[in-house]
């Protein structure tokens, strides 16, 4: 089973206790389905708004911002590059931004992000709309908000538990999942209609609006800035052996390392396949851009019906076990679409791909923030959030492994490698069958 965990600070804060009877509006009326039953804790609501609107911000960004360079550029090098400068915060930033919000206060580090987050979407604006921007604010700008949002989502992470009781942690995690795939869906679709409106200064504003109000949600907690735990060596220490102490705690609970590795082994070896899906709509299913979009959709679909499906069930899922299980399914989902010629099936392969992606995901959060200590909990944030960069990782090799060997065969080793690992993970690290 590994090596005992240390325990946790008796004097760890509390989560909040639900508000049954106080909860209006339309968040209200879901409160009462068990699907939405975290929403009767009061600071889980506000967090979960706070998700929401920072969320919808990132996605609109994107969007507006790769519009905004190509129209002032013509030149798809540069498009590619705005989009390249996100990889070196997460890379370089990650650790030390879990770090920095369990020693300095994490609804400090939000607010703050937030806020300045806003004022970089006003400038920008301001600088579109007067006819003044440059190629290179929107580059400055674009590393700064990536910054901000390497920031932004180790504190907000290692706050949810303390914002609802153990028994409805998977619950929260099932709703943040509903609320990133819904704005993954819902954010482009709305920073486009507005830019082809009134421009991308106008999708800017509305951006900076949204961060000022995710920032009113976050003020409004009553939730301990940082956790109260005597003499914290985060406090005592420097940065780089505080963030060093997270690592060491990571590599020594079996709990933690084993879901930190389905985590990395998902991005590095699931989630690039995506980048050859105009390769398959194209080249082989022969259904053009429209049939990627198709794609694309039915992916979203299974990820949101299974955020939906793990936040009605909550914590009576077996939580080590679907673990292992989402990556498998994951890989055979994989299997399926790099055989596949016919587009009926590679729209129900998607779907697959789309649930157990959400599957292992949101279920590695709730295993890496309800086993973390409070007092480390940001920085196990910090290192769950550096996932991405295997993904940028992935990509490039998927890329490369595709323009030697094809990319059905790339699909299918990445297929038979995420099965073959997530079998290795359940038979090596024994600890994963007992997490509940």
């Amino acid at each position: 089973m590994g090596e005992p965990r240390p325990p946790r600070d008796a004097a760890a804060p509390r989560p909040a206790e639900p508000v049954m009877g106080a909860v209006g509006g339309p968040i209200g009326l879901l409160a009462r389905w068990s699907t939405f039953e975290a929403f009767q804790f009061r600071e889980f609501r506000l967090l979960w708004l706070g998700q929401l609107g920072s969320a919808m911000g990132q996605w609109m960004d994107q969007v507006t911002r790769g519009w905004l360079m190509y129209d002032l550029t013509g030149s798809a090098l540069q498009l590619g590059l705005v989009s390249a400068i996100r990889f070196f915060p997460i890379l370089l930033l990650s650790p030390l931004a879990g770090t920095a919000a369990d020693r300095y206060g994490r609804k400090t580090q939000l607010i703050a992000d937030q806020l300045t987050n806003a004022t970089l979407n006003f400038i920008l604006a301001t600088l579109v709309i007067t006819r003044h921007v440059q190629p290179w604010h929107v580059y400055v700008t674009g590393f700064l908000v990536a910054v901000l949002q390497v920031f932004q989502q180790p504190a907000r992470l290692a706050m949810v538990p303390e914002s609802v009781d153990r028994a409805h942690l998977t619950n929260a995690i099932g709703l943040n999942s509903i609320a990133f795939n819904s704005s993954r869906s819902l954010g482009p679709a709305i920073s486009g209609a507005i830019v082809a409106a009134v421009g991308p200064g106008g999708s800017y504003i509305v951006q900076g609006l949204i961060y000022v109000f995710a920032s009113q949600w976050t003020a409004q907690l009553r939730l301990p800035n940082k956790p109260t735990h005597a003499r914290s060596s985060t406090q005592t220490s420097s940065m780089a052996a505080a963030t060093l102490e997270g690592w060491r705690y990571i590599i020594r609970d079996p709990i933690i390392r084993s879901g930190m590795m389905i985590s990395y082994v998902q991005a590095l070896m699931g989630v690039p396949f995506a980048t050859l899906l105009p390769v398959f709509a194209r080249d082989i299913l022969m259904v053009g851009p429209e049939g990627q979009g198709l794609l694309l959709t039915t992916m979203g679909f299974g990820a949101l019906g299974t955020a939906f499906l793990i936040a009605a069930v909550g914590d009576r899922l077996p939580k080590g076990w679907m673990l292992v299980g989402g990556i498998m399914t994951y890989g055979v989902g994989l299997l399926v679409f790099s055989q596949s010629l016919v587009f009926g099936l590679s729209l129900a392969a998607m779907v697959v791909v789309g649930s157990s992606g959400v599957t292992a995901g949101a279920l590695v959060q709730t295993v890496l923030q309800a086993h973390s200590p409070p007092p480390l909990r940001g920085r196990i944030m910090g290192v769950f959030q550096q996932a991405q960069i295997m993904s940028t990782v992935g990509g490039l090799l998927t890329g490369s492994f595709a323009t030697l060997f094809g990319a059905q065969r790339t699909v299918e080793g990445m297929g038979v490698a995420l099965a073959a690992c997530s079998a290795l993970i359940f038979l090596t690290m024994p600890s994963i069958r007992d997490i509940r």
